[in-house]
């Protein structure tokens, strides 16, 4: 099945989420046996064309057969992509990692999705964290920062 055909839904009208405020969600999904960087390319085309329509910015993580994803925007948009990223037969194991639906600004305003290797995340991280206005983004990212540094160790 190709990502063109998947729909999204919305639990809730577009336009209906609070406009000041932002969703943010991370999780984290092994990857099926057989995903390639190749599928990985799709993803990314894929969400680059859809998640400027839908509001939404974030990155992606993928190394080591496993997904990291940070995804921000109104929270209606957001679910509705998580929903569909539950359902893709290329992510086992799918873990929500955090949430926070009171974010006052974007972490990654500029990245409609954005690749990342699993060797420069923690240089993505701590670069956000420098730009980072709102304290409590700083703290989740921080909060994130720590967690994959105690993994590499």
């Amino acid at each position: 099945m190709s990502d063109e055909s998947i729909p999204i839904q919305h639990d809730e009208p577009q336009g209906a989420s609070n406009e000041s405020l932002l969703f943010n969600l991370v999780y984290c999904s092994k990857a099926s046996e057989g995903v390639e960087n190749a599928d990985v390319d799709t993803i990314i085309a894929t969400s680059r064309r859809r998640n400027p329509v839908l509001g939404i910015t974030g990155v992606l993580v993928f190394g080591g057969g496993v997904f990291f994803q940070w995804i921000e925007g109104p929270k209606a948009e957001v679910m509705g992509l998580v929903k569909l990223i539950e359902a893709d037969p290329r992510h086992e194991l799918f873990v929500i990692l955090s949430t926070d639906e009171e974010v006052r600004e974007r972490i990654f305003p500029t990245w409609d999705m954005e690749l990342v290797g699993a060797e420069n995340i923690q240089e993505v991280l701590q670069d956000a964290i420098e730009t980072a206005q709102d304290q409590k983004s700083v703290d989740a990212l921080q909060l994130l920062l720590d967690r994959l540094q105690t993994l590499s160790e």
